[in-house]
């Protein structure tokens, strides 16, 4: 099981843990017997109920086994799955190209109806033009990933952009001023990209708020994230893709989404950045 400081892949954790221990106490073994039916050492029983060794899949089997609940053994292991895939490793992620890390998020897009992101060095992927998204997918390939799906990999991403043109869909972006000047795909490039922001900001569903870079700002930045209704949020690390569903976390996603927010400009004043941005690539 991958590591992280998230309080909601911990939780995750440690529900599991008790549900293990719940399954060993109704069988009526003690920790120690459990281990000696098991083939373990004695502490590994101990060390998995207190959620400090993840359990594998295997040792779920034989825990089930060892317990007469040979019935509960597929539950367990789908919820061992689910705690695991809250991290993902960008190499695990990523191990067959990045078509289809792509395709993975799409269901998650499709069944939210409130989108909310916050990103301080890029453009938001819904957001971003066809050579934009070539240009960070590529940088991402030579960096980390073997196979070389790039171009389907830019169509997936493109695909899912027509989300935008759903009504019934809300998209507000806050990005920071330090966006619109990252030169990742050249100078045609950007400029391409920051008259697309024009275009996409003018949608009736969708609000772009960019915070300008200030010497007294007060909101910190952050890593970014999205938050999807209110039911998930998805954060990119350097290492990873880490999912979030514990409430109180979300709710704390959520305020500093309104914190950042709030020293955001929006319309005309945000559309002025934009076109400074635009000015200083000759």
């Amino acid at each position: 099981m991958r590591t992280s400081r998230s309080s909601s892949v911990q939780q995750a954790r440690k529900v599991l843990a008790d549900r293990l221990r719940e399954l060993r106490r109704q069988s009526g073994l003690t920790g120690l017997a459990l281990a000696a039916r098991c083939g373990w050492h004695k502490s590994k029983v101990s060390r998995i109920e207190n959620a400090i060794t993840a359990p594998s899949e295997q040792d779920i089997r034989d825990w089930c086994h060892a317990c007469n609940a040979d019935d509960r053994t597929n539950d367990l292991a789908a919820s061992l799955q689910s705690v695991e895939g809250m991290f993902v490793e960008w190499k695990r992620m990523e191990r067959t190209g990045l078509r289809r890390a792509q395709e993975a998020v799409l269901p998650l897009f499709e069944r939210t109806s409130r989108f909310r992101c916050y990103q301080p060095g890029i453009v938001p992927g819904l957001l971003q033009t066809r050579a934009y998204t070539t240009a960070m997918l590529r940088a991402t390939q030579r960096r980390r990933v073997a196979v070389d799906d790039v171009e389907a990999a830019v169509e997936v991403r493109m695909d899912r952009q027509l989300l935008l043109g759903d009504p019934q869909r809300t998209f507000a972006f806050l990005i920071e001023e330090a966006v619109l000047l990252s030169g990742l795909a050249g100078e045609a490039a950007a400029a391409e990209q920051l008259g697309h922001l024009l275009a996409r900001a003018s949608l009736p569903n969708v609000s772009l708020g960019i915070i300008p870079h200030r010497r007294d700002r007060v909101s910190m930045h952050v890593e970014g994230f999205w938050l999807f209704d209110n039911a998930q949020v998805n954060v990119e690390l350097v290492s990873g893709y880490l999912t979030i569903t514990q409430p109180s976390e979300i709710a704390l996603y959520a305020e500093r989404y309104r914190d950042l927010s709030a020293s955001a400009v929006y319309g005309p004043a945000a559309r002025e950045l934009i076109k400074r941005a635009t000015d200083t690539l000759g």
